[in-house]
């Protein structure tokens, strides 16, 4: 079940500081909370979603993380995404390295007639993968979206 909030406000006003509050109570309930911001200077589409699970996907990869962690979520992109799965690798490094080189190797020749359309489907199904692999909730906090 999906459910969307926004914290609008002028400059300064202590959005930030809202949201590390409700991070930190979301956190210690056994929550993922994923952070991302947006770079005006790359002006890529996307780049705050990319961002915040590219830094997810880091962290899976550490030490302290079980490797079986890292080898259930991609077992479930691919079984959730399948060739699709290579469109999110080319956005998000690290998903990339979780997946593995195999990724690259499918046929992608096919015309897209609504990529951004496409791309959104499957960052909403790569959340969906995160929560069920995880079995918590997945909380995103994007910042400066204005741009």
């Amino acid at each position: 079940r999906w459910r969307v909030g926004d914290n609008l406000g002028s400059v300064w006003l202590g959005k930030i500081t809202v949201g590390i509050s409700i991070w930190e109570v979301l956190s210690a309930g056994g929550g993922i909370v994923l952070s991302g911001k947006f770079d005006q200077q790359q002006g890529k589409p996307f780049s705050a979603l990319a961002s915040a699970f590219d830094i997810y996907c880091g962290n899976l990869m550490k030490d302290s993380c079980p490797s079986s962690t890292v080898k259930v979520l991609a077992s479930n992109v691919m079984a959730s995404l399948g060739g699709e799965a290579y469109h999110l690798a080319k956005m998000i490094p690290n998903l990339a390295l979780i997946l593995g080189p195999d990724v690259f190797d499918v046929s992608h020749d096919q015309v897209c007639d609504h990529p951004q359309e496409r791309l959104e489907y499957l960052l909403c199904q790569f959340v969906e993968v995160i929560s069920s692999s995880s079995g918590a909730p997945v909380t995103l906090f994007l910042d400066d979206l204005q741009w």
